[in-house]
């Protein structure tokens, strides 16, 4: 074995170097712990938990290898105090451990763990026993160890730790310093090898209690075959990077109404590999692309691409069966969106599909079986329609519960859904056959959150799904009349927007229209009964639905005074943001244009005593408009009720105002009228 040496030195790196505010370290160790660690509690900022993380500490350093590399060493370490049974929850862990069709695998090189309770005043360890550790399968990219602490319960501390040597250096694993439960002390350091050079993401409250950066002396053995048994031994040295971030008494994140999801806001970092270079004289190995070389490797990929660019011979016989009666382009587009929709499923019927961007079979394997994943099905549309000569191209997104993508730079892994671009007469028409009740051109909300991506070898670009794009328009017309007995009976008609339609198919498609009724006939209570109950355009997706049906109304004539509310089936009786603050913006998922119309006689007998007045309020300037207009005749009254929204985002500081002008709202919507008996 012949052995050589050589020298690294500093390189430039993408990454700011932040001051050192502190020099504070935990103490603690695996198992070691005393029982006045027991009296840990639900901190004071955070009192609901039902556990609390006392310690989350994890590192990340490169190695050298015996493949002429380097490895990733990431080792985690977690102490944690279970409140109640509520909390069981955090012990039952998994662990992704990442492989490539070449062979190269992720290998846990250690895991212990151990949960610790009092009994008859002394503290018993219950370890965990690694035939409790279960390896299942999750799909081409990685397999998932999963297993439970022992021996939990309310008031047990468990500690975990456990070591994943990686042979992925573009996977330098993120760590998020918030999560479900509070954390007391969140830690992360890397330390990145000279030759490498990543972009840091950080986002969140970056407020660190620490953050460090400093330059530390390194040195790697990296050991490269050179054919037979001759290896050459590479000793490198240089300085490598140290990154160390912590936050202290870190509150968990919840759920708000009108937020896409948390994982937008959480703090955390993560890391792009940029490029790789051993000196500054050799050469350079770009990882980072731009969207045309992107799009170039997805249609290469046998899981997106070539799915597609196949001769796919098999489909010319299906399309016969799909374009039967077409005669223009228009027609072929409409007749074969309309017959994927309809005659395949991707598990979406809940409107909860199988997310994908790539495929787990062949397009005619998920032909055969009339289902698949969401890329299967929409990639299955693309392959149709230019089979039938028809421009189109698959379209990547990250849905509004999977975060926003990064802008900056292409990530394939923040995207989780496809659906299909086609082009007619010079227009774009954005189609997803995985939903099963969705009309033509029209996509689920949770598909606008932010840029999209059209694949495409020769001309990629961006498509924005922003939700200000997004408009929802509803009318509801009620109208209420007594007979010459003094019989009070109606007619409620709801002409509902894209997206109210869509969901109200789906919720019936899901159940039946005799569910749907029973539903809105509990949401109105006992005193209206309804009749003659019906539905237009179930079954015709392009067009809006409406609801339509007649009602009796309890008599309660005989009262000298009536109070009556005008509203029914609709508006805002409470407020729909209820806590006094917030951390996150408002994201409303569309523009919203609701109307409600009340035209109605004046019982029988019966006079206005009083009546709600009139009110315009603007949000904002010309942000948004709620109206309450009402008109009294001789014998009939009008109420007419307006709710827009010009915008969908709502930064942090607009939250007071935008919960008063709710309060408004339900304030109005909430008022009687109140008719008094002639005498």
């Amino acid at each position: 074995m012949r052995t050589k040496k050589s020298n690294l030195f500093a390189f430039c790196i993408l990454l700011s170097v932040g001051g050192l505010y502190a020099q504070d370290k935990t103490s603690y160790k695996f198992g070691k712990l005393a029982q006045s660690d027991f009296n840990v509690t639900a901190p004071k900022f955070d009192s609901g938990a039902n556990a609390v993380i006392i310690a989350d500490i994890g590192s990340t350093k490169f190695e050298g290898n015996t493949q002429g590399s380097f490895n990733l060493i990431y080792t985690r370490y977690m102490r944690i105090k279970i409140i109640n049974k509520n909390g069981f929850e955090i012990g039952s862990r998994r662990l992704f451990i990442y492989h490539d069709e070449k062979g190269n695998h992720e290998k846990i090189s250690s895991i212990k763990g151990s949960t610790f309770n009092i009994e008859n005043g002394e503290i018993r360890e219950t370890r965990l026993d690694e035939k409790s550790i279960f390896n299942t399968k999750g799909n081409k990219d990685y397999d998932i160890r999963t297993f439970t602490l022992p021996a939990l319960k309310e008031g047990s501390i468990f500690d975990l730790e456990y070591t994943i040597r990686s042979p992925f250096t573009f996977l330098l694993r993120s760590w998020d310093f918030q999560g479900e439960y509070p954390r007391l002390w969140s830690e992360y350091t890397v330390t990145i090898a000279p030759p490498f050079h990543y972009v840091m993401k950080l986002q969140g409250d970056t407020s660190f209690d620490i953050n460090s950066s400093d330059e530390i002396s390194s040195l790697y053995h990296i050991r490269v075959e050179e054919g037979g048994e001759q290896t050459q031994l590479y000793s490198l040295t240089g300085p490598a990077l140290q990154h160390r971030w912590v936050k202290k008494n870190v509150p968990s994140l919840h759920e708000e109404p009108f937020t896409t999801t948390v994982k937008n806001y959480n703090t955390s970092v993560s890391f792009q590999l940029n490029y790789f270079q051993w000196t500054e004289q050799s050469e350079r190995r770009d990882h980072m692309t731009d969207w045309a070389v992107t799009s170039k490797t997805l249609m290469e990929e046998e899981d997106f691409g070539q799915a597609i660019a196949r001769e796919n011979f098999w489909i010319s016989d299906k399309l016969n069966e799909a374009t039967r009666g077409a005669s223009t382009d228009r027609e072929k587009v409409y007749n074969i969106f309309s017959y994927v929709r309809d005659n395949f499923n991707s598990g979406s019927r809940n409107g909860e599909g199988r997310n994908a961007v790539f495929t787990k079979n062949s397009l005619k394997d998920v032909y055969r079986k009339k289902e698949g994943n969401v890329a299967e099905i929409n990639l299955l549309l693309v392959a149709m329609l230019r089979k039938a000569g028809i421009d189109a191209d698959p379209i990547i997104l990250s849905t509004r519960d999977n975060g926003i993508a990064n802008t900056s730079y292409p990530l394939i892994e923040e995207y989780n859904y496809v659906i299909c671009a086609v082009y007619l007469d010079g227009k774009m028409y954005k189609l997803d056959a995985s939903q099963p009740y969705i009309g033509f051109n029209q996509l689920p909300e949770d598909c606008y959150n932010g840029l999209g991506h059209v694949i495409n070898e020769k001309n990629p670009q961006a498509v924005n799904f922003s939700a200000d794009t997004l408009h929802e328009n509803s009318v509801i017309n009620v109208l209420i009349m007594y007979d010459e007995k003094g019989m009070p009976s109606g007619n409620y008609k709801n002409l509902m927007g894209k997206i109210g339609s869509y969901k109200t198919r789906r919720e019936i498609g899901n159940s039946s229209i005799q569910s749907y009724k029973e539903k809105i006939q509990t949401d109105m209570g006992t005193d209206i009964v309804i009749e003659n109950f019906k539905i237009d355009s179930l079954n015709i997706f392009d067009f809006p639905l409406t609801v339509d049906f007649d009602f009796q109304l309890k008599n309660n004539t005989d009262a000298d005074i009536l109070y009556f509310d005008p509203i029914i089936e609709y508006g805002y009786k409470v407020n729909p943001f209820k806590a006094m603050d917030r951390h996150y913006p408002v994201e409303m998922p569309y523009l919203m244009d609701e109307r409600y119309v009340l035209n109605m006689d004046i019982p029988t007998g019966f006079v206005v005593d009083e009546l709600p007045k009139s009110t315009r309020v603007n949000y904002n300037g010309s942000e948004g408009l709620f109206e309450y207009i009402v008109q009294k005749g001789e014998s009939n009254i009008r109420l007419d009720i307006h709710l827009k929204l010009n915008k969908t985002y709502f930064p942090v500081e607009e939250y007071s105002s935008l919960r008063e002008f709710f309060t408004g709202i339900v304030k109005m919507e909430n008022e009687k009228i109140v008719f008094k008996k002639k005498h």
